[in-house]
């Protein structure tokens, strides 16, 4: 989820679609997906579903992970979007019960070493 290396492989996806090199744009995905690049919508309910970790993570990595997830949403929202855009939110590993986040908090959270 960092910024420099997704940035940098987009450009460079972008520069094997235009020259026609499709084995190449196909071996840059693969690298982007090993490098932990995740993608993510919203469903037609409005319910954004994002991994953000695994269990055998650390705890400090999921923080950081879940910071970047909650901050690349806020930025990516649409452009239409008004008012309230986090109406609730919730982490849960993937058989287990979810737990309630605090938006406010969420929002407002600082990594420590920021």
């Amino acid at each position: 989820m960092y910024c420099d290396v997704q940035s940098h492989c987009i450009i460079a996806y972008l520069e094997c679609v235009a020259t026609g090199d499709a084995l190449d744009a196909l071996q840059l995905a693969i690298a982007e997906f090993k490098q932990g690049k995740v993608e993510y919508r919203a469903d037609k309910t409005g319910i954004v579903h994002l991994p953000f970790g695994k269990a055998n993570f650390a705890e400090e990595d999921l923080l950081v992970n879940l910071v970047a997830a909650i901050r690349s949403v806020e930025a990516n929202k649409p452009s239409g979007a008004e008012g309230v855009y986090w109406k609730s939110a919730q982490i849960c590993s993937a058989m287990g019960p979810s737990i309630r986040l605090n938006i406010r908090e969420m929002l407002d959270y600082r990594l420590p070493s920021e």
